[in-house]
């Protein structure tokens, strides 16, 4: 079921967000007084909030190493301590930027330039230049002396924030630093290597608590461990970053993953397509992707004097297809659906296993409709997406409708049109919702649903996106009721987003231990010795014929090995085979969630699996 949020919650949940914001910036701030303070020498670069803390740059003299950030913490904590004011400065460009060349900081520098002309300019201090803004009745001057920091010391950044007021609303012990790594300045391998710190803030010492238990559970299922200990997939250096190999176990999931896809889309009036991998640039630059999303786009190719672009989306392939006919409104919607790869340039510090890859399957789907059309095509989206999810052992969402930017494409009169529709879809589900005022995309608003897994963290997976600009851009046109040509209305929809990322999410929610349906061997026999191994070949040949996933243990081990052998592969239902199954035709079952069924006959067997498959359970 799709979490309840009331409106009352829903606000406190922003508000929370918002506090918890403000704290971790306000933290990222604090690290890099104490890193600077405790290194000299060190240049800042950026420290940004992440979804669970917040991380800095460094340029700095030292090589950072877990043995640093026992010291950088307890530095932070003085500095927490001593309740300092966190000011805000709005400052002249002309002025600050004399004030950064002086300190010798080349990366505020760059900050700076980047800063489009007319655009307000601020930082904040920890502390203040004004020695006066430093007198607090409420804090002890003793408390001022550990810290190290006399009155007229202090430390800014440029910041458009948001900030706490004071460092002393910051718990002391609701923060901790997590890990070092290498980061090119920008995102740029021509760039300088910076050194980041990573770290989690929060309100309490028990939600820090509580999280970093939680990353603990995240550790022991990392998809990225399972997947090489399952066997399921690798990334190979020697093929380039970013590239994902499927293994025979992984081929297998996927292929029942898609195999069901494609059933459930058929079943829900949706028509497949296959379309190429790669296109003319004239394409790209139609569709607008040259233009706004070049630098996620691989370089182009020629091919007889002309460049060809190897695909970063599909849309623009399902709209040359539409536009391959004229449309008559009798005919819309249409739905059409694709397993399509794209390829994305993403840096290499930003690859992360099946999470963020260079190319990965998207399951993406196009409505091309009428604008009175758009609500029930919503809602009818919104069924199948709750359909499928729930079938893969997702019930639990948060749901965000995005509304117009302030920099958009599109007549009022349509976007209002399309927004309505989607929270009449919204209301008609029942589904409560968080509106995220302006977060839609430039070409239409749009609804994400992020899924809950089993140790309650959130991913972001389906999105569904009402386009107003590639109809535009491509002259999409269909023939009226009254004879005129008008312009369709196209929906952008993927259910699992990446089917490599979803991928990912499914083996760190069931860490490995997949239900019957979806696990790549449903059933190991265990022969015990070799007189009984023709009784195991003759259940296996019956399996396999019924259309269940069975495998004989040929490995010739000690019994006790072959079942370890069987638990570290998760394998969901295994088949003890001795002198005393093969003389009554039986098998000695146990499985991974049921444990020791007992000696059961093989039409038994049959049966069971049969009703956990249908029903997308464990046996």
């Amino acid at each position: 079921m799709v979490s309840s949020l009331t409106q009352s919650s829903q606000s406190l949940n922003q508000k929370d967000k918002d506090k918890l914001q403000r704290i971790r910036h306000t933290c990222a701030h604090i690290m890099a007084m104490a890193v600077q303070k405790l290194y000299p020498g060190t240049k800042v670069a950026i420290g940004p909030v992440t979804e669970t803390g917040f991380f800095y740059d460094f340029d700095t003299p030292i090589n950072f190493t877990p043995d640093n950030l026992p010291k950088i913490t307890k530095e932070m904590r003085r500095i927490i301590k001593a309740n300092l004011p966190i000011i805000q400065e709005t400052v002249d460009r002309e002025e600050i930027k004399a004030e950064i060349i002086e300190l010798g900081e080349p990366y505020k520098l760059e900050i700076l330039d980047s800063i489009p002309e007319g655009e307000s300019i601020t930082r904040y201090f920890i502390g203040s230049p004004d020695v006066g803004k430093l007198t607090n009745p409420e804090i002890e001057p003793s408390l001022l002396e550990p810290v190290r920091i006399p009155p007229k010391i202090y430390w800014w950044d440029l910041c458009a924030g948001p900030h706490v007021n004071f460092t002393g609303e910051i718990s002391p012990d609701g923060f901790a630093l997590e890990s070092i790594a290498g980061a090119y300045w920008r995102g740029d391998e021509t760039k300088p290597m910076l050194q980041r710190i990573y770290g989690t803030a929060w309100e309490t010492p028990e939600q820090l608590q509580a999280y970093l238990k939680q990353k603990e559970e995240a550790l022991k299922r990392d998809h990225r461990k399972i997947g090489q200990e399952l066997k399921l997939f690798s990334i190979q250096d020697s093929a380039g970053g970013g590239l994902v190999f499927w293994h025979p176990r992984g081929a297998k999931i996927r292929y029942i993953i898609e195999d069901y896809w494609r059933k459930a889309h058929l079943e829900s009036g949706y028509e497949l397509l296959y379309t190429p991998h790669v296109a003319n640039l004239d394409l790209w630059k139609t569709s607008g992707h040259f233009d706004f999303y070049r630098e996620n786009m691989f370089e182009s190719m020629e091919v007889e004097n002309q460049a060809y672009q190897i695909k970063p989306m599909n849309c623009p392939f399902h709209v040359l297809t539409y536009k391959d006919e004229l449309h008559s409104y009798r005919e819309l919607p249409l739905r059409w659906a694709e397993l399509g790869t794209v390829y994305r340039y993403e840096r290499s510090g930003a690859l992360h296993g099946l999470m963020r890859v260079r190319g990965f399957t998207q399951d993406d789907a196009h409505v091309f409709c009428l604008p009175d059309q758009i609500a029930d095509e919503i809602l009818r989206v919104l069924n199948l997406t709750e359909q499928i999810l729930s079938d893969f052992g997702f019930n639990d969402y948060e749901v965000n409708l995005s509304t117009r930017p302030e920099k958009s494409v599109g007549e009022n009169e349509v976007w209002e049109l399309a927004t309505t529709a989607l929270i009449q879809a919204l209301n008609a589900k029942g589904w409560n919702y968080i509106v995220d005022e302006g977060g839609g995309a430039f070409y239409g608003p749009k609804i994400d649903i992020k899924i809950k897994d089993a140790i309650g963290r959130l991913w972001q997976c389906s999105t569904i996106q009402v386009d107003f600009n590639l109809p535009e851009r491509f002259d999409m046109e269909y023939v009226a009721a009254d004879n005129n040509r008008k312009r369709p209305i196209m929906i952008h929809r993927a259910i699992f987003g990446s089917l490599e990322r979803f991928f990912g999410i499914l083996i760190e929610n069931y860490a490995g231990d997949f239900p019957l349906w979806l696990a790549p061997v449903q059933v190991r026999l265990l022969p015990v010795t070799e007189e009984v191994r023709d009784y195991a070949l003759l259940v296996v040949d019956i399996l396999k014929k019924a259309g269940f996933r069975a495998e004989i243990d040929n490995s010739g081990e000690r019994l006790g090995k072959i079942i370890r052998t069987a638990e570290l592969e998760k394998i969901p239902v295994v088949g003890v085979i001795g002198k005393k199954e093969m003389e009554t035709q039986t098998l000695s079952i146990r499985t991974r969630k049921g444990g020791d069924l007992g000696t059961i006959n093989l039409t038994e067997l049959q049966e069971r699996m049969k009703q956990a498959i249908e029903n997308k359970t464990f046996l």
